[in-house]
């Protein structure tokens, strides 16, 4: 059973801007995560990635207490919220207390996949979208290649959609792509020299789609990766999301939703190192005094605690922004999403000093203790990298100060 200790959060952060419902779904959240992903996170970050090792349970779970329809329209199963942009960003980042590798399962399959799929068709909507928030069907979100994943530009992206009557012939390669082992679907970004850049829903089990398997990475382990070759996919135009040409355009403004939803992450990670840290400085023992009477981790807290605070305000605004209908609500999502992710980092950091040589184990095999710092400590350094490397976000945030000519 999972080690819980006392969120600080409640006393220390007041959410003015939040709306009672979305409150009320933040609680809910934290009651599922707490009574379902808690159990199970210790042996979701530490097995090695596998199909067999995809938290099937949990994902069930996840769709049985209606986290599913939390992002979407009620025309298509969701619970039509008013505020679905911060009430989905806010269960990710109580999912994310306890397994960050949960919450990007989420990410992908609410944010990146269904925010996606919200712009297609009666039919693609129907077909693939509401199985989606059912939780009967699995799906993943592909625009990385080899070569292209910051770079998203028609010179850059490889994978080729050709036009041949009613269909694509859809030949290329993706690669890090979240769920693919284990999805039923695949939204690919492509280029087409006849349609332009464009969104195609690809079924895994359409002739010509391999799904190789799953990478062994250092952190999210629960977090399915791998690479994705299409060899001649026959992939009907049905499935194109939008118009021609507006593929691009709608990877982006999903993507900016995905860095809304890592900032969350990235808050919900730093906040359980901090919760756990706070915890062993008020009960370890150095020198004849706890190590929380040392002025030295007493300021550190208090700067950890003002950063956690910025962050989560920052994603709130953010997400706030994109509930009013701003596709690109910039410079807030830069700003939250390297902002948040980079203080879970600092956190972690400072939870594996804190606890010492117990924070750098894994487990210890004198009797089978672990501490949280060190998975939030792997687990967090992917959020500083995808959707969005920081770097970008701060290229993002210098275009709005310096504007575009000088940035480019």
């Amino acid at each position: 059973m999972a080690q819980l200790v006392k969120r600080l959060s409640d006393e220390l952060y007041h959410d003015l801007m939040s709306s009672k419902s979305i409150l009320e779904i933040r609680r809910k959240a934290r009651e599922f995560s707490d009574a379902v992903i808690a159990p199970r996170a210790y042996e979701i970050a530490h097995r090695d990635e596998s199909v067999e090792s995809f938290p099937h349970d949990v994902f069930q779970a996840m769709a049985e207490a209606d986290l599913f329809r939390i992002p979407f329209a009620q025309a298509d199963g969701g619970l039509n919220l008013e505020h679905r942009v911060l009430a989905t960003a806010s269960v990710i980042e109580e999912l994310a207390y306890h397994s960050n590798s949960v919450a990007a399962i989420y990410d992908v399959h609410c944010i990146l996949s269904g925010r996606t799929l919200e712009r297609g068709s009666d039919e693609i909507r129907e077909k693939y979208l509401r199985p989606s928030i059912s939780g009967e069907k699995i799906g993943a979100f592909a625009t990385t290649e080899p070569l292209a994943s910051t770079d998203l530009s028609p010179q850059a992206v490889k994978t080729l959609a050709q036009r041949k009557g009613e269909h694509y012939v859809l030949n290329g390669h993706k690669r890090f792509i979240t769920n693919s082992p284990v999805a039923d679907f695949i939204v690919v970004l492509c280029r087409s020299d006849e349609d332009g850049m464009v969104e195609l829903v690809v079924e895994t089990n359409f002739a010509g789609v391999k799904v190789g398997k799953p990478d062994l990475k250092l952190g999210n382990r629960g977090q399915l990766t791998a690479d994705v070759h299409f060899d001649n996919v026959k992939v009907p135009v049905s499935n194109r999301i939008g118009e021609v040409n507006k593929g691009l355009r709608i990877a982006l403004s999903t993507l900016t939703y995905g860095r809304i939803g890592i900032a969350a992450t990235g808050v919900g990670m730093a906040q359980v190192a901090f919760d756990h840290s706070i915890a062993h400085l008020k009960s370890r023992q150095a020198f004849g005094k706890k190590l929380g009477e040392f002025q030295h981790w007493q300021f550190r807290m208090a700067e950890r605690a003002t950063q956690i605070e910025n962050a989560r305000n920052l994603y709130i605004k953010a997400a706030l922004r994109m509930d009013q209908g701003e596709d690109f609500p910039e410079p807030e999502a830069g700003m939250a999403k390297y902002y948040a992710t980079e203080a879970a980092g600092d956190m972690a950091r400072d939870g594996i000093q804190i606890f010492g040589g117990y924070g750098f184990m894994r487990e210890l095999s004198e009797d089978g203790s672990h501490y949280k710092v060190e998975e939030i400590y792997r687990d967090s350094k992917i959020a500083e990298i995808y959707e969005g490397t920081n770097e970008i976000q701060r290229m993002v945030i210098a275009r709005k100060i310096f504007g575009k000519e000088l940035v480019g």
